[in-house]
């Protein structure tokens, strides 16, 4: 029987539960790096057993953790995240310049098919990448050349590279999400990038319809149509048909389009999820009852899944790596809260349950389904 692996990073070290394919009863391991902010850790599609882990603090910065035997033992790997200084400063809100900074890993993307290639998003906002199991980083400048980054500003949490996706089906195509910034496309691998958010509009901005400067929280494909995505944004949930080309609402009937996360079905491309939260100054459920949200037909019907969650008193939110899905035949989606909880549904969301409690913060949940 398969089993599944869920990788928790946390404000306080990174746990790992793992279950057979009934996903009823969990086993669980950690803290990992114990005290340490993990703001990604993720598994390797090439080798179930290669993980890499970003972990930091304000006293020692920045590591990165690598484990060859699925989390059992690790090894600091190379942390030189050294921008290219040919890409100039940036600025503030004001218009204020300052250099670029690096502050921490944000994200971590392994490559589909090579265990040693693995992407790192970063604040301030740039895009790394090794091949060589992350002993080395090479930046590719491209992204802040030629897209208008020194006008990029950050978000509430910073300006941070925060999502990267390959087309599994051709490595060249990349994308990138920045806040606040917006999402970039590559067709030819990271050497050069253009803006892809037309159709954004941000009634925040002096020019609402700009074409970089949006606050995309996440963006989201299914393996087998990566040239339609889904993007959680700060306000709205939207589709691009077209490789981000052009995007389009599809927040229909939900009780507010504000969120984080968004992710898609395993097997069914059209069935999207979102957790909607009630503001971007309040950061928890609506009416404190905590949904997580799903549409059958690649957005604009939505439906509210509750069953198992708290409708009461719950204000917790969920952050923008804090949701994924496995690939059993019956699709398991999990998402963890900055509450602590870990909730799993093994039936697409239709009932969920705690996997674990009481955790420090949620920062990212991952998943892996193993042989």
């Amino acid at each position: 029987m398969a089993k599944v692996r869920v990788l928790v990073g946390t404000r306080k070290g990174a746990f790992i539960l793992t279950s057979d394919g009934k996903r009823e009863k969990w086993e669980v391991s950690g803290p990992h790096f114990g005290g340490w902010e993990i703001y990604h850790m993720n598994g390797s599609p090439a080798d179930p057993a290669r993980l890499y882990v970003s972990q930091s603090t304000g006293w020692f910065g920045q590591i990165i953790q690598r484990s060859d035997d699925g989390g059992a033992t690790w090894a600091p790997m190379g942390n030189e995240f050294a921008y290219d200084g040919h890409s100039g400063d940036h600025v503030w809100f004001d218009g204020t310049p300052r250099p670029w900074e690096f502050k921490r890993v944000w994200h971590l993307e392994p490559s589909y098919t090579d265990p040693d290639t693995v992407y790192a998003g970063i604040e301030d906002a740039a895009l790394f990448r090794s091949t060589d199991g992350a002993k080395s980083w090479q930046e590719m400048p491209g992204l802040r050349t030629g897209t208008a980054a020194d006008t990029w500003g950050p978000g509430a949490g910073g300006l941070c590279l925060h999502t990267i996706r390959v087309d599994p089906r051709d490595n060249g195509r990349v994308y990138a999400a920045i806040s606040a910034a917006g999402v970039f496309r590559s067709d030819d691998h990271g050497q050069t990038w253009r803006p892809a958010n037309r159709g954004l509009r941000s009634a925040q901005l002096p020019d609402e319809d700009v074409e970089v400067g949006h606050c995309v929280h996440r963006i989201a494909f299914h393996p087998s149509r990566p040239d339609v995505l889904y993007m959680q944004k700060h306000w709205h949930v939207m589709r691009s048909d077209d490789g981000a080309g052009s995007w389009h609402k599809i927040s229909g009937n939900l009780p507010t389009d504000f969120g984080f996360v968004i992710d898609v079905h395993a097997h069914e491309p059209e069935t999207v999820f979102v957790v909607p939260i009630k503001s971007d100054s309040e950061h928890y459920p609506p009416d404190g009852r905590l949904a997580v949200y799903r549409s059958r037909t690649g957005g604009g019907e939505w439906e509210a899944l509750t069953n198992g969650l708290p409708q009461q008193d719950c204000y917790v939110n969920v952050l923008r790596d804090a949701m994924c899905v496995d690939s059993l035949d019956e699709c398991g989606v999990y998402f963890g809260t900055t509450g602590g909880q870990v909730y799993a549904s093994a039936d697409a969301g239709g009932s969920w349950a705690p996997i674990v409690r009481d955790l420090p913060a949620v920062l990212s949940v991952e998943v892996q389904t193993l042989p």
